[in-house]
């Protein structure tokens, strides 16, 4: 099975599938998503055994074998857990050869969100995300839904807010995912010069605060039926901050601010450590 022909079924959400228990907490997450959204849903599977060996068949005489039907059967089961979350949904499956970042990369092309669990798909053990993560983190072509555990229902969307210029982006994005589950909307703000000597007898402690209330008063302009909240955190390492900050979050949602691909060490430290599903926009 290949990729749907682009414009073909959009907007669509795309979800990586390995039959792991990470990935199927994605499943799930996305099918939810995608129906309450009013989208399609694409189960990806990244067939890695052609890259490794031609004898993909069955065993002669021995029916359902073969590294080919095992991937199907993956992939099959992972559409069956989409469908069980919703009848009505519409969901396709797409199966390519080749390393899972870059099969999601390629059936992600025209998606409006790629969603992936935190481990499974060449990740390793534990609480660190999976390279796979790591990759697409910086290079999926949409927004990126790293999955750690089923939705929370009333816990809010955190999203994290600096001086960058695309800081309002990402802001727009959580608050419309806050808006589509029912969430309130939890604006932090980690002041990395909070804790700095003054500099020739004068400081100005109100920097961050500053930012973090213009934030806040726009988002709530901007999203008058949301509930807005904000939190200013102070130290060095801004990814720590803002995991300790978003611990109860249903979701914390990120931006990359970065051009060439790279993501950062505050995305790349959150995507380590964060106990709640974590959004990186585009």
């Amino acid at each position: 099975m290949s990729a749907p022909a682009a414009g073909s079924r959009t907007p669509a959400v795309a979800v990586g599938y390995d039959g792991s228990e990470s990935s199927q907490l994605a499943v799930r997450w996305a099918a939810e998503h995608a129906a309450v959204r009013g989208m399609s849903l694409r189960v990806v599977h990244a067939w890695v055994w052609p890259m490794f060996t031609k004898d993909l068949g069955p065993v002669q005489g021995v029916a359902g074998s073969g590294l080919r039907h095992s991937a199907e059967t993956i992939l099959a089961e992972g559409i069956g857990l989409a469908r069980g979350v919703d009848p009505g949904l519409d969901v396709d499956g797409v199966m390519e050869a080749g390393l899972p970042a870059q099969v999601l990369r390629l059936a992600a092309k025209d998606a409006a969100l790629l969603v992936v669990g935190s481990r499974g798909m060449g990740g390793v053990l534990g609480h660190l995300a999976g390279s796979v993560c790591l990759d697409l983190a910086g290079s999926a072509p949409c927004p990126l839904m790293v999955i750690r555990r089923p939705q929370l229902p009333g816990k809010p969307i955190a999203v994290g807010v600096d001086a960058a210029p695309e800081s309002s982006a990402v802001v727009a994005q959580a608050a419309a995912l806050a808006a589509a589950v029912g969430g309130a909307l939890h604006l932090i703000h980690v002041d990395q010069d909070g804790n700095r000597a003054p500099a020739h007898g004068r400081h100005t402690p109100l920097r961050g605060a500053e930012l973090l209330d213009y934030a806040v008063e726009e988002a709530r302009r901007l999203n008058p039926d949301l509930a807005v909240t904000g939190a200013l955190a102070e130290g060095r390492a801004a990814g720590r901050e803002l995991v300790e900050a978003a611990e109860d979050a249903d979701v914390l949602v990120l931006g990359t601010h970065r051009r060439e691909g790279g993501i950062g060490n505050t995305v790349s430290a959150v995507l380590h450590k964060a106990a709640c599903n974590v959004l990186i926009t585009r």
